[in-house]
């Protein structure tokens, strides 16, 4: 594997500065998640509602329609963002996110395939949607082992294998049109209608996988030294890529079980971190965990006011902004300069 290192822009030298920053704007964004919408509630009233002591009409619209939203979107994007990070760097491809190399596709025919065959288990989901993107992944590194693939060749198997996925998904629904409610929904992606109780699976999925990640942060430094550097250090370089891709797996895979294939979190968050806090991979994680909790948050409530009472789904808003920013990367790399 070869070196990649990105080149930062005067990266900062205390991350917990970022950190604090980051977890403020996300607690700033997700009140204003709560108290704007179709009907306005004003912040008091929200703190209220959440404290059980708000109207009855109030703590059902903060409790039951926008509380599961918010925690959706804090979820999905922390989770697809750390996953980014974590295959960037095992790939050594500054391109690569879940949703370009098919992990998100992956997972989603997983899941697709269990709401078939399970449609009324909750637990189950989550866990399919691992399989799926865990098998995505692999293929993706099996593909780069065996040919030795550039970073574009490799961007193009993964748009193919998230083809196959695709229409893997399309053929399920065929048989089982009832097999995903929302079809649309979940292909686009989105956090509408979710429950606490369908949260709840992912949200410890979420959780345990990222803190694993954060514990194995120092061996995902060792591999973006290369290989033969990382193995002359004494690290086992097959398990602990097999390790961290399982991860990157679980992480994507929680997501797209309840918020379907959103994209570009896990590619615009990481790049976006990098140029504020540099390489060291602990703290690109807890930052790229608030940030792409922050992003998804403030996409979804832009998806809910810039035309309302229209709403835009939250996946379209995505693809406007990290479509731009994919073709920005693609042609730096086409320039042979190195992001």
């Amino acid at each position: 594997m070869k070196r990649w290192r990105t080149s930062c822009t005067r990266p900062l030298k205390r991350p917990l500065g970022l950190v604090l920053c980051l977890g403020a704007l996300t607690v700033l964004a997700g009140l204003a998640s709560l108290a704007l919408g179709a009907a306005d509630i004003p912040p008091g009233e929200v703190l209220a509602a959440l404290l059980g002591r708000g109207g009855a009409v109030q703590t059902q619209i903060v409790l039951y329609a926008r509380l599961p939203r918010l925690c959706g979107c804090l979820l999905a994007g922390s989770a697809l963002a750390s996953a980014g990070v974590i295959i960037q760097g095992v790939l050594a491809n500054p391109l690569a996110a879940p949703n370009v190399i098919g992990v998100n596709a992956g997972a989603g025919l997983a899941a697709a395939l269990c709401c078939a065959a399970a449609p009324s288990s909750v637990l189950l989901t989550p866990i399919a949607a691992f399989a799926g993107a865990l098998a995505g992944v692999l293929l993706v590194l099996f593909i780069s082992e065996r040919a030795g693939a550039s970073r574009i060749t490799l961007v193009l198997a993964g748009v193919a294998l998230s083809s196959m996925f695709s229409a893997g998904i399309d053929a399920v629904l065929t048989f089982f049109p009832d097999a995903l409610s929302g079809y649309t929904d979940f292909r686009i992606g989105g956090v509408k209608n979710l429950s606490m109780a369908r949260l709840a699976p992912a949200f410890w999925i979420i959780l345990l996988s990222l803190l694993a990640a954060l514990s194995l942060s120092s061996r995902l430094d060792l591999l973006l030294l290369g290989r033969e550097t990382a193995q002359s250090l004494g690290l086992p370089v097959g398990g602990t890529r097999m390790l961290l891709l399982s991860l990157a797996a679980a992480l994507a895979g929680a997501a797209v079980s309840f918020a379907g294939l959103l994209g570009f979190v896990g590619l615009l968050t990481p790049h976006i971190m990098r140029r504020l806090i540099g390489e060291d991979s602990f703290p690109l994680l807890l930052c790229s965990a608030l940030g792409g909790a922050l992003l998804l948050t403030v996409c979804d409530l832009l998806a809910r006011l810039l035309f309302a009472p229209f709403e835009l789904p939250l996946g379209v808003v995505l693809s406007l902004a990290g479509g731009p920013f994919f073709l920005w990367l693609l042609l730096r790399q086409r320039g042979g300069r190195r992001t």
